[in-house]
């Protein structure tokens, strides 16, 4: 993530400048765009690593120009709307967004949004097939798990979800997860709720508890939850 290049398509030029500060200060570089046409030039010309979208955009709009973005290639897209509507949060993901911020939003937690999904789809383009977390072993390739013990490996019968949130914590072990990046980053298709994430690690922590793996996640209260508290 050193150095990604984001793009910043925003016609509101106070936000734009809000968000550029806090990304730069973060070491991504940006660059801007106050409407679709321009944005989809920069995304030609620059290729950026990412775009942070405004829906309400001046010329083309943004779910146009995430449709030209998808016809293009992969690019990563967080989706800016003021408008809170789960019919917009589900057009966007069912063109491909990566994840959505609504208006008005904490710019902090717009760069660490940005920092999940870059993890993600970084991850999804190469690394290693397993990844190991102290006796967690965790093969992407074959979306399973288990829990390597002395007397023999505890398989962990994960649901999708589970298997998800559990590989992409397991690629910072340490770093503390809001459930908003949890959502963004795992459950990307879905309108879920942030609270629901709290079953779903409930449930993913009494599975490595039963399979010999205790402990592993902690709650950082006011934040959200670590899977290596020790």
């Amino acid at each position: 993530m050193d150095n990604a290049l984001i793009l910043v398509a925003e016609d509101e030029p106070e936000i734009a400048a809000i968000l550029t500060a806090y990304l730069e200060r973060d070491g991504f570089r940006t660059v801007c765009a106050a409407d679709g046409e321009t944005a989809l030039m920069h995304h030609q010309l620059l290729r950026p690593d990412l775009v942070l979208l405004d829906v309400q955009m001046p010329k083309r709009d943004g779910f146009a120009v995430l449709a030209e973005v998808r016809h293009r290639g992969n690019t990563p897209v967080i989706m800016a709307t003021a408008r809170a509507e789960d019919l917009d949060k589900l057009s966007a993901l069912h063109v491909g967004a990566d994840g959505y911020v609504v208006k008005p939003f904490n710019p902090m937690e717009v760069v660490a949004r940005v920092k999940a999904v870059l993890r993600r789809t970084n991850g999804a383009m190469g690394g290693p097939t397993v990844l190991r977390v102290n006796r967690i072993a965790i093969d992407t390739a074959c979306y399973s798990a288990c829990v390597e013990n002395d007397d023999g490996d505890a398989r962990l019968d994960l649901t999708l979800t589970e298997f998800r949130i559990l590989e992409h914590m397991a690629r910072a072990p340490r770093w503390v997860f809001s459930r908003a990046d949890l959502v963004d980053a795992c459950m990307p298709e879905s309108d879920a709720l942030e609270r629901t994430v709290d079953s779903h690690v409930s449930n993913l922590r009494r599975k490595l508890d039963a399979a010999g793996a205790p402990g592993y996640f902690t709650v950082v209260r006011g934040v959200g939850y670590r899977l290596l508290g020790k």
